[in-house]
């Protein structure tokens, strides 16, 4: 059974006042163990080579070039294994105060959170007609008659390019 454990913080604005409080409820990963707890984690590290030919090619054909960050992706993962997690602290359950929390999608903190985004986010795009190289996992390519697109993934991190800004 994993922990969790509240972040709380604060956002400024530029003039050093207060724009909001912040809070995430995450999971003490560190307390995982392998085998029981998860079987195998990955996260998606795109090659700088595969960075450098991707970038040219936009270069050399003028293509425009566009640079996504998915907020909170982890969140988004859908767990393959079944984890428990302690109920938060400030947030137990009076009436049953010994119960644990099933969770069904990823938190941050998990040790398998990056591999289930990962895994939703490809299956996604593969469904929608990009095919994965077999040469970096972090790239996905889009070939049809209206053009070709590049979508390079990095962990959070996209950067999408191709021949057709309309496609």
């Amino acid at each position: 059974m994993v922990g969790s454990k509240w972040i709380f913080w604060i956002k400024y604005h530029s003039d050093g006042s207060i724009d909001r409080f912040k809070a995430r409820l995450i999971a003490q990963g560190y307390t995982q163990l392998y085998g029981l707890d998860f079987h195998d984690t990955f996260s998606v590290i795109v090659r700088a080579s595969t960075v450098r030919i991707v970038l040219s090619i936009t270069v050399t054909r003028g293509w425009n070039i566009r640079q996504f960050d998915v907020k909170n992706a982890f969140l988004h993962g859908l767990l393959q294994e079944e984890v428990f997690m302690e109920q938060p602290l400030d947030y137990i359950d009076t009436s049953h105060p010994h119960h644990v929390c099933r969770l069904k999608k990823a938190i941050h903190g998990l040790k398998q959170a990056p591999r289930a985004w990962f895994h939703r986010f490809s299956n996604f795009l593969l469904t929608i007609g990009f095919t994965c190289s077999k040469a970096d996992y972090s790239l996905f390519v889009h070939s049809s008659d209206n053009g070709i697109i590049y979508l390079l993934l990095y962990v959070d991190d996209i950067v999408l390019n191709g021949s057709n800004e309309s496609h």
